[in-house]
């Protein structure tokens, strides 16, 4: 994906706008917990993917041509079907909130695999900021007396791994240029709902009965959790450096925890606030250079992009 020449406050920017998405993502739990049936997590991960994503190619008009067929379905794999089972699959094994931890190592991840396939440079202090990252997450979710399976513990590895090499392969391929951000986005939905669909119907099988609430939760989960967070994510993508991209994903445990104490009155722990505020160090200390960058006089800035 070629290079965006942005600006380093429209960069700023765009990395608030890109905090949207793991937002809306950290609100799933609430969503889940509070309007959807219980034990149907594959199901709410179809109802989630596919019929945003079939909208989004009906309106788009255009599918895959060529060499897309197959870059779709390898990041519609990536980014959305094996992300999301392996995601439940780590849900389910693990206590608490240990599913979030494994996947902080997102970051770690991206810049190896950006170091091979996009040969970004490695920056100590990103190294530094992925386990500054960590620990927050660690002080956001984790309960003492835990015992982590295997099968769990790998299950997280492997979404972290999924998710990290979809963003990566992102960035390398970006999308056909005369395809806008939202066909490209459901292409890969599409692959993802239709990956994910009969594994659903083989170990849960739709609800028998759906309330109001379910169907409330899931247009949620489809058209905001889906729809816009990805178009926003894939967006995101686009324009920003794939190591920020990744250390905003930090931001979901971040959005789940402070949603529980705003929404369901939760109350949150003193570990809790002061992960909290690591999270927001790690991100901060991520890009700092880009920070200091957009807040510096147009001779500095030409001083730090010579450093």
């Amino acid at each position: 994906m070629p290079a965006i020449n942005l600006s380093n406050k429209q960069l700023i920017f765009w990395m608030m706008i890109a905090m949207i998405a793991p937002i809306i993502w950290g609100s799933t739990y609430i969503v889940t917990t509070e309007l959807l049936p219980a034990d149907k997590p594959l199901i709410a991960s179809v109802l989630r993917a596919l019929p945003a994503g079939i909208l989004l190619v009906l309106l788009g008009r255009k599918l895959p041509q060529g060499v897309w067929w197959m870059r779709s379905i390898v990041l519609g794999l990536l980014n959305i079907g094996g992300f999301f089972y392996c995601l439940f699959v780590a849900a389910y094994l693990l206590p608490g909130g240990v599913a979030a931890l494994i996947m902080s190592c997102q970051p770690i991840i991206v810049m190896l695999l950006g170091a091979l396939l996009l040969k970004n440079k490695l920056k100590a202090r990103q190294f530094v900021a992925c386990l500054i990252g960590a620990l927050g997450v660690s002080l956001l979710v984790l309960e003492p007396n835990m015992s982590l399976p295997t099968a769990g513990v790998q299950a997280g590895l492997a979404g972290a791994i999924s998710m990290a090499t979809g963003i990566v392969l992102t960035k390398k391929w970006g999308k056909p240029a005369d395809v806008s951000v939202y066909t490209f986005t459901g292409w890969q939905l599409v692959v993802g709902g239709l990956f994910l669909l009969p594994i659903a119907l083989v170990q849960e099988g739709f609800p028998s009965a759906l309330t109001l609430n379910n169907l409330i939760g899931y247009t949620y989960l489809s058209l905001i959790g889906a729809l816009v967070a990805y178009v926003v994510w894939f967006n995101a993508i686009e324009k920003l450096p794939v190591v920020t991209v990744s250390f905003i994903s930090f931001a979901s445990p971040l959005s789940a925890t402070l949603l529980g104490y705003l929404v369901l009155g939760e109350v949150l722990t003193l570990s809790q606030i002061l992960g909290t505020c690591v999270i927001v160090l790690a991100i901060t200390i991520s890009q700092q250079q880009l920070f200091n960058r957009a807040l510096a006089s147009p001779a500095t800035n030409k001083a730090l992009s010579k450093a």
